[in-house]
């Protein structure tokens, strides 16, 4: 995971906001705004901007390309419950539990991605060491 971004308390049922965050589980960026843009559900918009959010923090944190990155992590869970009266007939009511949600969602960086990044990493580190002499002085 490198980059999150957090929504909570929308006022969208967990088991809507689901049958949504299922679609773009491990799809690249490009293609689950994609989808998104084209899903005729009300949490579609929701989990759009939350996406954009994530992206966001990406651009602000590191400096990579948003088209190397994945939807690694994508999950719906139940706020709270919004408790509301709705009348019945003899003065009596029933209850009715307005439900709310929290979206997370975490990108991460393609498999080949990470292994040429991992691979620079080695290389600047063996470079190091090289200028590092055995006392610890550089040479």
């Amino acid at each position: 995971m490198i980059s999150k971004a957090i929504i909570k308390k929308v006022s969208i049922a967990p088991r809507k906001a689901r049958l949504v965050v299922d679609l773009i589980r491990g799809k690249e960026i490009k293609v689950a705004k994609a989808i998104l843009m084209f899903t005729p559900k009300s949490a579609s918009s929701i989990v759009l901007k939350l996406l954009n959010s994530a992206e966001a923090n990406l651009a602000q944190n590191i400096n990579l390309k948003s088209n190397d990155f994945y939807i690694s992590e994508v999950y719906v869970n139940e706020g709270i419950r919004l408790k509301r009266l709705f009348p019945r007939a003899k003065g009596s009511g029933d209850m009715i539990k307005k439900r709310t949600s929290h979206i997370v969602l975490k990108l991460s960086m393609a498999k080949e991605i990470k292994e040429e990044i991992k691979e620079e990493i080695k290389e600047e580190i063996k470079a190091k060491k090289k200028e590092v002499n055995i006392h610890g002085t550089k040479i």
